[in-house]
């Protein structure tokens, strides 16, 4: 090996495998999944679709997405053992904390957790995707001393997601931004979470070992937490007026405008446009254009500032904001929609597994030694103490 190696911090620039599930075209600046602009998916198809399209590669047809619904909807209900787990966690626990809890107690209840056939992974898969949104809805309830509201098998994916955690159905319009946030969140590539989940699936280790670690990937405000980071700048700016007097004291403390900037975009997030027509939309259905000034107030401010643009997480935040959810429900949201991708990386690393064990470049002290040892003495000295031991 040679003396000085060229170290690619944060592994940027590096390709360390192919995937065949979505990318994003320079070209048009579009997140394709599967070849699919994300931004068509969005405006024509259901949540439910677009799963179905990351795992098998094709969209369904109406046949196929009807067994798929008739199986997704016959696991709604939250296990009792998994709500049993969720109520001894405290309301202190942040709900990434829940839900990453529950995922693993959710495996721990799946006899074939260790079947890594594909067919045992697909099933899974469905059942996180079930699953999830009655973990996230409740965990939201109970902090607010409500009970839990169980599934029902008369809607589709979005409608039953909302409905669970605000007790009704909401108006179509609510519902619509809500499918398109989902999928907006469901597949982004080689990101820290679906990184973390291939990681964990080279080592052979089981899908739900996998998702719970990209959980925890997730969690961190680089990644999935900004969308809730987000909701925390506009809580603390107040209004419009004062959004620039807070850039002038933010950029001075040399702080991160969360909601802004993106690894693989440099020219502006392809899903923002998407999310923010829906916002926008939200916005006129709850008459809050104090929160539309804000927004486009930031927005023009910062990039007129720093030409960083917003990515999809700046959008987002208001917009579950005003469907209700709690800020700290956002980024479970996150968890909902992209254990899609994750799942459809799992099965594709299992598909062409290696283990991902790279290497680092060590630049602490050279070779030293304890001063007065020596190694036969060391040797012998470990053995009295087995013999003690086993005496």
């Amino acid at each position: 090996m040679p003396e000085t190696q060229e170290i690619k911090k944060g592994l940027a620039g590096v390709v360390v495998d192919y995937t065949a599930i979505s990318k994003v075209n320079p070209d048009t600046n579009s997140l394709l999944y599967r070849g699919y602009p994300v931004q068509e998916l969005a405006a024509s198809k259901s949540f439910e679709e677009v799963a179905y399209l990351l795992w098998h590669g094709e969209l369904p047809t109406s046949e196929q997405l009807a067994e798929f619904r008739r199986v997704e909807v016959s696991q709604r209900s939250l296990d009792a053992t998994v709500k049993a787990a969720i109520d001894l966690l405290p309301l202190t626990a942040h709900p990434m904390d829940v839900t990453r809890t529950a995922v693993s107690v959710i495996g721990a209840c799946d006899p074939k957790a260790d079947d890594a056939s594909p067919e045992a992974n697909l099933a899974k898969s469905v059942r996180l995707f079930a699953q999830l949104p009655a973990v996230v809805a409740y965990d939201q309830r109970r902090r607010r001393g409500q009970e839990l509201v169980a599934a029902r098998d008369d809607l589709n994916y979005s409608e039953n997601f909302l409905y669970m955690t605000f007790g009704e159905v909401p108006d179509a319009v609510v519902v619509d931004a809500f499918n398109v946030s989902m999928i907006l969140y469901a597949e982004h590539s080689f990101n820290a979470s679906t990184f973390t989940a291939r990681v964990i699936t080279s080592t052979m280790s089981d899908l739900y070992s996998a998702v719970t670690g990209a959980v925890g990937a997730l969690k961190g405000p680089l990644h999935g937490g900004a969308n809730e980071a987000v909701m925390h700048i506009f809580d603390e700016i107040g209004e419009a007026s004062a959004v620039s007097a807070w850039l002038d004291k933010a950029i001075a403390e040399k702080r991160k405008i969360m909601g802004f900037g993106h690894r693989v975009y440099k020219s502006g997030d392809s899903r923002v446009p998407t999310m923010k027509a829906s916002l926008d939309l939200l916005i006129e259905h709850y008459d809050r254009p104090d929160m539309k000034a804000l927004y486009d107030t930031l927005e023009a401010d910062f990039v007129g500032r720093k030409g960083i643009y917003p990515n999809l997480d700046y959008p987002s935040g208001p917009a579950y904001n005003l469907i209700g959810f709690d800020t700290v429900t956002f980024t479970p949201l996150f968890v909902a929609a992209r254990v899609t991708g994750w799942t459809a990386h799992i099965m594709e690393q299992l598909a062409s597994n290696a283990l991902i064990r790279p290497l680092s470049e060590y630049n602490g002290p050279d070779e030293r030694h304890i001063e007065g040892y020596v190694a036969d003495d060391a040797v012998a000295a470990t053995a009295d103490r087995a013999e003690e031991a086993a005496e």
